[in-house]
């Protein structure tokens, strides 16, 4: 049996020469400032490897459209898939493009190997590139593109100038919450965070950990809350489920009466429903003993609680960004726009006992 020879990809050229993935794209698109004897060194290993070039079809389509927009998730797709916030994200997106006549490529940007991704986009031709949810702040994808002259929109990451956003201000928004339940005459607050950095465990953090923090929108949360709950505890989860919630929930929760948060102010909604999990295997009533609040405003159906939360349209969101894409691509001079949130108040928040 033959065995198939695997294809040459733009980081076997990269580590042959020595460079880094994204210098390496930059010596094939011509339009970045490098060395002519690093240059060398890329087109030999290019050369050596057998690689024609991350973007074969660039050429023939420079004064074209493909009509295809990569919508980067940096995260395995099945994480997507279970958070009704990015479904709802996704589908408004995909919406608005379809209207337009172009189609979504979706790529899988994995966390602990996200340079892969460049290998993916580059033999792949895209009008314009989206990061619709959450990222961290340096992304390896964007100096990639950039050199392409693909156009790039995002929701708050990565944190580049060549990257417009559709931006929700993160600090502001938590404040909602974290206001309300601090205005019912709360004390003792806690707080519930995604993750601030890739590879994290569910434990408590510190604010040195917070201002470390790698996912703008977690660690802008939390900041936010510490602003205005100084010395309240944090807890970051390893992922955004009910199931990391709970986990959560029950490190806050399962203490002495003495030393329990009145008031746990979460980062997302399915995180929320977690700490009302805890909350209710440890015999406590929301509202009457524990307000918990969420972020985003998804649909809870297993819940008979109407959770007080931040109301962030997903579908909106997605909407917006794909406006934001179709006006780029049409040549307008685009900046950064703001997302508009609110407070919803549900059932999960009174004031405290006593």
């Amino acid at each position: 049996m033959t065995r198939a020879v695997r294809r040459a990809t733009l980081r076997d050229v990269a580590e042959r020469a020595g460079v880094s993935t994204s210098t390496a794209s930059l010596v094939f698109s011509g339009k970045g400032p490098v060395a002519e004897a690093t240059a060398r060194r890329v087109r030999t290993a290019a050369t050596d490897l057998g690689f024609s070039g991350p973007d074969p079809l660039a050429s023939s389509l420079r004064h074209g459209r493909v009509g295809t927009v990569a919508v980067v998730v940096e995260a395995p797709l099945r994480s997507a898939f279970r958070d009704p916030f990015a479904l709802a994200v996704l589908d408004g997106l995909s919406e608005e493009l379809d209207a337009t006549g172009r189609s979504m490529l979706l790529v899988a940007q994995q966390p602990e190997d996200p340079a892969r991704a460049v290998d993916q986009l580059a033999t792949q031709a895209v009008d314009a590139a989206v990061f619709p949810l959450c990222g961290v702040g340096d992304n390896p994808l964007v100096a990639h593109l950039t050199a392409r002259g693909v156009p790039l929109v995002g929701s708050g990451s990565p944190l580049d100038p060549g990257v417009v956003h559709v931006r929700t201000d993160e600090e502001v928004a938590i404040g909602l919450t974290t206001r309300h339940v601090l205005g019912l005459g709360h004390s003792r607050l806690a707080h519930v965070s995604m993750q601030l950095s890739p590879g994290a465990r569910t434990a408590q953090v510190t604010p040195e950990d917070v201002a470390a923090g790698m996912y703008p929108d977690a660690s802008g949360r939390a900041r936010g809350f510490l602003e205005l709950a100084p010395g309240s505890p944090v807890v970051q989860t390893a992922e955004l489920t009910v199931g990391a919630g709970e986990a959560a929930g029950r490190m806050l929760l399962d203490v002495p009466a003495a030393e329990r948060p009145t008031a746990v102010v979460c980062q997302a909604d399915l995180l929320a429903a977690g700490v009302l999990r805890a909350a209710a295997a440890l015999g406590l009533n929301v509202p009457g003993d524990l307000s918990v609040t969420g972020f985003d405003g998804v649909d809870l159906p297993w819940s008979d609680a109407t959770l007080t939360t931040v109301l962030q349209p997903g579908v909106d969101k997605g909407r917006a960004l794909g406006r934001m894409v179709r006006r780029r691509l049409d040549g307008e001079v685009v900046a950064d726009e703001p997302f508009p949130v609110s407070l919803r108040v549900g059932t999960t928040t009174a004031p405290p006992r006593g």
